[in-house]
């Protein structure tokens, strides 16, 4: 079986697939938007997600999981949950774990790490 990698340089790949499983590395707020409070950078976020998430054949019913880091989970819990609950189409809810970590550049408030399925199209 082979492994599709996209958006790939020498350390990793922004789009890993294998059989009809979409593993995205972890995406943060575009560059124009680290200066931003933890709500605009999870919107930030979740508008690179679908991206990438198009790119690969899915969107973002198709999520099977997703680990949301935070930097500081105190303070951004609920402006980053207010957002993902009006990105989130009802009834598609993923699993989901939400956690507090040390990312890896200061302005990073956000985090996410997301596992999705590639729908079949129809058989031919």
């Amino acid at each position: 079986m082979s492994i599709q990698r996209q958006h790939t340089n020498a350390r990793m790949s922004q789009i890993v697939v294998h059989q009809n499983t979409l593993y995205l590395a972890g995406q943060v707020a575009a560059d124009e938007d680290l200066d931003k409070d933890a709500g605009e950078q999870t919107r930030s976020t979740l508008s690179e997600i679908e991206k990438l998430l198009a790119q690969a054949g899915s969107d973002k019913t198709q999520i099977l999981s997703v680990t949301i880091y935070l930097k500081d989970i105190d303070a951004d819990f609920a402006a980053m949950n207010q957002v993902w609950d009006q990105w989130l189409p009802l009834g598609s809810a993923p699993a989901r774990a939400t956690v507090e970590a040390k990312l890896c550049e200061p302005e990073i408030l956000v985090e996410m790490s997301v596992i999705a399925a590639i729908p079949q199209g129809p058989a031919v």
